[in-house]
């Protein structure tokens, strides 16, 4: 069993609740390129639902649109509960800067999951333990949020800093995909990890060109008890994409348990420049 002390993603996605209002703080912990990682964003985001008196059930599903830039410093935060049944939770959450226009919203789909029938057809991706794969050089990316993370890569590490390449690369990556302290995987950090993969434009041309997500959902497919049951610090993730089309590309993935159990899949539309 993972012990559970204070970790700098915990820090990085605190919310405090306020008379009308959420509100939260960037983690220069979790930069990015010219804002913050938009996985810690979004699971920001999810963690002022879960910690609302009004939530029920757990996270099925989380889409996050990024609308404007999110500067360093605090932000406030509009969680609403939009609709709610006996099985469900529909959840809204915008996020505002000094009175600003929104610059992120999400919406959300809770859950109350019972037991049920069970079938899992998609085959668990084989690959060496985690322990037995070369960590991934931190200092490959100059981004404090990649820092954060132990990246093992399986198939597609990315060979950045050399030359283009003169024809397109595979867009695809199997990796092993852990905090560089490690910290039990929850859905919040599940939700963080969904948005790890590094852009997929970048393997494909093999050099960074100006590029940031747009639309990012991630659908949820274990539960807070079913996490604490696998009692796991690392997943076993793939990505993959299928064009890149007048400055827009797809990316998708799946994170796995090391036991086999597909735990979230992930979806999102990105900007690029190239």
């Amino acid at each position: 069993m993972l012990t559970k002390t204070p970790h700098l993603f915990d820090d990085a996605t605190r919310v405090a609740a306020g008379d009308s209002r959420w509100s939260g703080h960037t983690s220069e912990d979790y930069w990015a390129f010219v804002g913050p990682f938009g996985g810690v964003t979004a699971a920001t985001m999810l963690r002022a639902i879960m910690e609302h008196p009004q939530r029920s059930g757990d996270p099925l599903a989380l889409t996050v649109n990024f609308c404007a830039p999110i500067a360093q410093g605090a932000f406030d935060l509009d969680v609403r509960l939009i609709k709610a049944n006996r099985s469900t939770q529909h959840w809204s959450v915008e996020l505002t800067q000094g009175g600003a226009d929104v610059a992120t919203f999400a919406t959300a789909v809770f859950a109350a999951r019972r037991p049920s029938w069970s079938h899992q057809p998609a085959a668990f991706p084989q690959a060496p333990p985690f322990e037995t794969v070369r960590p991934y050089p931190k200092n490959s990316l100059k981004m404090s949020w990649v820092r954060q993370y132990d990246f093992r890569f399986v198939e597609g590490e990315p060979q950045l800093g050399g030359a283009p390449h003169l024809e397109p690369a595979s867009a695809f990556s199997k990796l092993w995909i852990g905090d560089s302290r490690p910290r039990p995987v929850d859905v919040l950090s599940l939700m963080s990890m969904s948005d790890a993969f590094f852009g997929r434009i970048f393997h494909v041309r093999n050099e960074f060109v100006p590029f940031g997500t747009v639309s990012l959902t991630t659908y949820f497919h274990a539960d807070t008890e079913d996490l604490a049951t696998e009692d796991i610090s690392h997943v076993l993730a793939i990505a993959d994409a299928k064009i890149f089309h007048k400055s827009f590309g797809d990316q998708s993935g799946e994170l796995w348990s090391p036991n086999g159990r597909l735990l979230a899949t992930t979806t999102q539309i990105a900007y690029f420049k190239a």
